[in-house]
């Protein structure tokens, strides 16, 4: 007999939704990288969309460099990445925003902060002061240019300002080549702009809250939320229930306690 020949019918184009909630140390990047690495398993170039919706106000530059090389992965696949951000995207934030082919943000967001800043206290007049000596011993001429408790140099604090600038200039370049359309030089000087503002300097594209976005892209996809959760252990798990029934147990001594007093 010959084969029936069955056509499937054609499927819809999907929206997969990411989410990046950043601290100092980026570290929600290990939840993003391994939904990163499933979307791009499935997502087709041609029809299918990311959306991250991005809250971070930046932190370590090594993390968010990370960050950041992960969110190329979906462009470098040719797969069209929106950034949406509706309370802050600065600093490293930012950093990973403007990897986005689209960024859109809500009328207040704060966005920008393109710049480098270090700090650190230094100890050293405390300590001579009760006489207590602290030595820093190294090999290499630039291998601790800045010291908590040792005293700091001239010549280490420039160096430590040399690697600053060094950054800052890799973090220009790195938003240049991204944004093309944004005066670098005019951004790039560490200040903030609100939604409205930062599109008057092409930091983003459009003025728009993440849902706002979200309810229209239903009507022309299917969108999907993407998260990535690890499995607890046993012992996790066994912490977590005493910590649910030490808190229902406070709660009803709190109850009781309560209900005394109002009679």
């Amino acid at each position: 007999k010959q084969k029936e020949v069955t056509t499937e019918p054609e499927r819809q184009p999907r929206v997969f939704v990411l989410d990046f909630d950043g601290d100092i140390k980026a570290s929600d990047t290990d939840p993003l990288r391994r939904s990163i690495t499933a979307v791009l398993s499935v997502a087709d170039p041609e029809r299918d969309e990311v959306v991250v919706r991005l809250e971070s106000g930046g932190g370590l530059v090594h993390s968010y460099g990370l960050a950041a090389a992960q969110l190329d992965r979906i462009r470098s696949k040719g797969v069209p990445l929106t950034a949406c951000v509706d309370k802050v995207a600065a600093s490293g934030g930012y950093m990973m925003a403007c990897v986005a082919d689209r960024i859109i943000a809500s009328p207040f967001a704060i966005l920008g902060s393109i710049g480098v800043v270090a700090q650190l206290p230094n100890f050293h007049r405390f300590l001579k002061k009760n006489d207590v000596d602290f030595e820093v011993l190294t090999a290499g001429e630039h291998k601790r240019t800045m010291t908590v408790f040792g005293e700091n140099t001239d010549k280490g604090r420039q160096k430590f300002l040399e690697d600053l600038e060094d950054t800052h200039v890799l973090f220009k370049e790195y938003v240049g080549e991204r944004r093309p359309a944004v005066d670098i030089s005019a951004v790039a000087n560490g200040d903030i702009w609100f939604g409205k503002r930062a599109l008057d300097v092409q930091l983003i594209d459009e003025i728009k809250t993440s849902d706002e976005y979200l309810i229209e892209a239903c009507d022309r996809a299917d969108v999907v939320s993407v998260a990535y959760q690890r499995k607890r252990t046993l012992p996790e798990k066994l912490g977590l229930a005493t910590s649910a029934a030490l808190e229902h147990t406070v709660w009803r001594v709190l109850s009781a306690f309560r209900n005394q007093k109002i009679q």
